[in-house]
């Protein structure tokens, strides 16, 4: 029996040559899956013995048992199919391969994907050669995932799933997405002007962001927030409106830091011991220091890696002039 010579020939040459496939482990697959259909197909003859040889010159493939042709007839067909799934499987490998290659070098840069369905915990993207996933973990709170929107991702990683699969994971929570969204944004950050030194967040709720710049001259707050705000703006268009982004300079003074990094609170008094921070504030200041949900204290302490205890002081109010006081005044 064989396989009509020119699908043979031609399939295995687009496995071998064209998808960068090794074409002998294409044969040997072929005979792994042609020795599994016969033992499938003719489980009475079965024997450790058996062994299968495919020609790769004509693919015609014989059953052999101790060196002796057993190939029933009728199995040609069925040796044919097989290849032919092989080879289908093999190109698809190929060109899924292809697919991690091209992606693996964009890890950690922007992607534009579009959702294509949502499944209640993942969402799943299509970004242009291939799908991704964006994990429960991965996502924005509060963020709707609905079929057709189309959204900026970071591309965070090629993993692999319990079936051995690769996934390309796909990130609207990370804060590196600020990061890459400010450098393609601000012209100083691409060209090394102004450096991100931190970045904190509470996806789809509120980040924080140190910049510094070495050079004189440079306002890296100033840079990152643009005219009129145009820069930091459209930075949070894309991460949906709804999260505020504070960007604060950062300063090798802890102190200084510290007291920016609670903004927009005014500060009266930090004190450091170790990694601690007992920072004092008026009484009025006091729901700005924490924020919502304590979100504000919460994300300054991890942009500057101290521990911040705030501690509130009355706010100090002009004394209440007494009835002899007025007397006084009334008599000069």
């Amino acid at each position: 029996m064989s396989i009509i010579k020119s699908e043979f020939a031609l399939a295995l040459n687009q496995v071998a040559t064209e998808r960068g496939i090794s074409a002998d482990e294409v044969l040997q697959s072929i005979e792994a899956a042609v020795l599994a259909a016969f033992k499938k197909e003719y489980p009475d003859l079965y024997e450790e013995t058996i062994t299968v040889r495919l020609n790769r010159e004509t693919g015609e493939t014989k059953i052999l048992k101790d060196s002796k042709d057993i190939t029933p007839p009728g199995f040609g067909r069925i040796a044919a199919q097989t290849a032919r799934q092989v080879v289908l499987q093999k190109i698809r490998e190929a060109e899924k391969k292809t697919v991690i290659s091209h992606y693996k070098a964009q890890i950690g840069a922007l992607i534009r994907g579009r959702i294509i369905r949502y499944d209640g915990h993942n969402a799943y993207v299509d970004i242009g050669k291939t799908e991704a996933v964006l994990p429960r973990e991965e996502q924005m709170r509060n963020e709707k995932y609905a079929v057709n929107t189309s959204l900026i991702f970071l591309l965070k990683e090629i993993s692999e799933d319990n079936h051995g699969y690769s996934r390309i994971i796909v990130s609207r929570s990370a804060p590196q997405l600020i990061a890459e969204l400010f450098k393609r944004e601000v012209p100083e950050i691409s060209n090394g002007t102004v450096e991100i030194k931190e970045i904190v967040r509470e996806p789809g709720e509120r980040a924080k962001i140190a910049v510094f710049s070495s050079q004189n001259g440079v306002d890296p707050v100033g840079a990152c927030v643009g005219q009129k705000g145009v820069r930091v703006q459209t930075v949070t268009d894309e991460l949906g409106g709804s999260e505020k982004i504070d960007i604060i300079q950062w300063n090798s003074d802890p102190k200084i830091f510290l007291i920016s990094a609670l903004s927009p609170a005014k500060i009266i008094d930090v004190a450091i011991q170790d990694k601690k921070a007992k920072v004092t504030v008026d009484e009025t200041q006091t729901p700005l220091a924490i924020g919502k949900n304590g979100v504000n204290v919460n994300l300054a302490a991890r942009l500057t890696g101290f521990e911040i205890d705030i501690v509130q002081t009355a706010t100090q109010k002009e004394p209440t002039p007494t009835a002899n006081t007025q007397t006084e005044a009334e008599n000069k």
